[in-house]
Parts: structure tokens; sequence; C-alpha cells
């Protein structure tokens, strides 16, 4: 029979591999690869969430990692924007590729679309991008002077959800916000390109629980926005190891990942806006309540940085800046004790440090 693990159990053993339990030591691609990738829909959130998970880790490295190709920001699990290592995103997509094409149907561009040949468009949309960079309204705007009946963002949709591009650096840089330069990976990425494999939905249940284990079929579907994960992990079985939840549902893990005891100390964290952490199960209850959820997930699409106590979220934070102060506003959603409470601050404190924008900057806490 197999062993149950209790939703303590699983949320020790989630953090231990998403580097929460303690800060690592590794490089920007190491962290990126062990953690299958960190979303990226805004710039500044990835450096937060690096933070909050390596030891001394500084912004210009990821800016570097991004500048020397090392880590590409580009559209992956989920059709959203993510940050990935590069041999990671050159194999992952064409796995995924069924999830933007889903994606597009299922959009405000699909009856734009309808009756196109979507072949033709995608052949001109590439020939476009190989004399260089476009982003994506003028890439639509090009388009649209062959195809004039048609609305220029639904032909760069299209696109973008046919063809891995990237967001070129700047964009996706700490406090960029311009319109990103897009370009296909196999350009932006040269020869190293045409070495590296296409990964199967294989591999790709083996990294996920490496880094979101153990989890059942219906969190793998979540994170990666794939079906038919049955006959996967049913090939697969032989070589995991299988635990049962407190609800019996089936949960798969590597056998020799880290598990630790469900009493294990888990220090204050604050977790970035749009974390992996939050958004990689189709149960979330080994981070957060249900009735803490719509707290967290707002109903415009923004999932609010969020601060663990003993490992689950407690409550959420977000930083106001006016006449050169900035401030760490905390908001619990129940009482904190007070020794919580001064290890939220302290960790607020340290965020303010790395997030400064400048000498001189004021800094402060305020606990709602």
């Amino acid at each position: 029979m197999a062993a149950v693990l209790s939703r303590r159990a699983l949320n020790r053993a989630t953090l231990a591999r998403q580097m929460l339990l303690e800060r690592r030591k590794a490089t920007v691609t190491q962290a990126i690869e062990r953690l299958a990738g960190l979303q990226a829909q805004a710039p500044n959130p990835p450096y937060i969430g690096l933070w909050s998970r390596l030891e001394g880790f500084r912004r210009e490295q990821l800016t570097e990692a991004l500048k020397k190709r090392r880590i590409v920001r580009m559209s992956t699990m989920r059709a959203t924007l993510h940050l990935m290592a590069a041999t990671d995103a050159l194999a992952w997509r064409p796995p995924l590729e069924p999830v933007h094409q889903r994606g597009l149907r299922g959009s405000s561009h699909a009856r734009a679309l309808e009756g196109i040949d979507h072949p033709a468009v995608v052949k001109a949309g590439l020939a476009l991008l190989r004399e260089g960079p476009l982003a994506s309204a003028e890439l639509g705007q090009a388009l649209a002077l062959q195809w004039k009946d048609r609305e220029p963002a639904s032909l760069a949709a299209l696109i973008r959800n046919s063809v891995p591009l990237v967001h070129l650096p700047p964009a996706g840089s700490w406090n960029s916000h311009q319109s990103a330069q897009l370009q296909p990976i196999a350009e932006w990425l040269g020869e190293s390109a045409a070495d590296v494999a296409p990964a199967t939905q294989d591999d790709l249940l083996l990294r996920y629980l490496a880094a979101f284990g153990p989890a059942t079929l219906a969190d793998a579907g979540a994170w990666s926005g794939l079906t038919g994960w049955k006959a996967v992990a049913e090939r697969l079985r032989p070589q995991l190891r299988v635990f049962t939840g407190e609800q019996g549902q089936e949960l798969f893990d590597l056998p020799r990942a880290p598990r630790p005891e469900p009493d294990t100390p888990a220090p204050p964290r604050l977790v970035a806006e749009w974390d992996n952490l939050l958004l990689s199960h189709a149960d979330r209850s080994r981070v957060m309540s249900d009735e803490h959820r719509a707290r967290v997930f707002t109903v415009n699409g923004i999932v609010r940085g969020t601060v663990l106590l003993d490992g689950f979220v407690a409550g959420t934070w977000k930083i106001e800046r006016a006449k050169n102060t900035a401030t760490v506003v905390l908001e619990p959603f129940t009482r904190w004790s007070k020794a919580d409470r001064l290890g939220a601050q302290e960790e607020a404190m340290r965020l303010l440090a790395f997030a400064a924008d400048g000498e001189g900057e004021r800094h402060d806490v305020r606990v709602l």
C-alpha cells in the first residue's frame, strides 16, 4: 500500500525543491533549470523570485544572463511568458505547441482568423522576422499589408502562437516596460540551437516532478497546459515512486527527490507576483488555503505577491513608492504572532535593499 503524505509533507517537499526552505548557492541558469522556468509576464517578479531563493543574488546577474542568451524570455507552459534556460526553451517548446494552438483557438483572435491560410501567414511572418526583430504591433501591421481584410493584432497573434519567439532584452529586464522586440529562437541562439533535440512529454513529467513533486497528473496538467498525462505516467511508473494524498489522490514522484519531514522549519518568505509556487498545481492547498485564494488571485488576472509563514500563504505584500521612500505594505490574512510579524518585517527590509531604486532612498515597512 502506498505511503500517505500529509498536506504539510507536500508543502515541505515543494518548498525544498523550489528553494524556499533555505536560500541556495547556484547560478541563475542552474536555478531556473531546477525551478523548471520562472513565470515572467512582468519584468521584475522573476528577479524577486530569484532573490527569494538564491544566496547573494544580484539583479545584474539575471540581466547579464538574458543579454548573453543563457536565459530567454518566451511563451512556454500554459502559453504564458516564462524565463527559461536556453536549452530548455529549445527542447520544451515543441511538445508545448498544442497548448499554444489551443490557446489561439480559444482566444478573441480566433474568429478574426477564420478562413485564412494559416501556414501562408506563418511563412510570411517568419520571413519578416528573419529580416530582423519586430515588435508584435509592427509584425501585425506588416502582415496586414498582404492580408488587408484582417486585424493586424490577430495576424501577429497567429505568429506568436505558431513560432517560438524570444522577447529580446532589454524587454524582461528589471524595470523595463517597453514593447518587446521578437525574434525566432533559432535566430536568437544561432548555431547553439541546432544540437538541441525536442523534449518528450515523458521528459517534461520528470522535470516537473523534480521541481514541484510529489504531484498528481492533474497538477502536471495545470502546470503545463498539456493533456494525456495518464499514458505518460503509466510508461514511467516503474521508475517513479507513488504516494497517496490525504484525500486518496495518487501522487507521483522521483524516488530520490527531497521529501523533508513535515515539521522541518520554514522561514518567512516574500514570494513574487505570479510566482511558480502558486501556479503549478491544480490543488494549491499545499501552499494556500481556498479561503485565501480570492485575495491573491484577482479578477483582472493579477497574482499578488504573497507572504509565507510556516510555509503557507499568510498574507500579501506590495511595494509603494512616494517622495523618495519605498515602503513594503504587508497585509496579513489572520493575526500574526509577534515572531511571525518580526520575521516578515525583516524579510521585507531585505527585499527593499534588493529592489532599491537608487542611493538615498528611504525604506519602511507597514503592516495593515
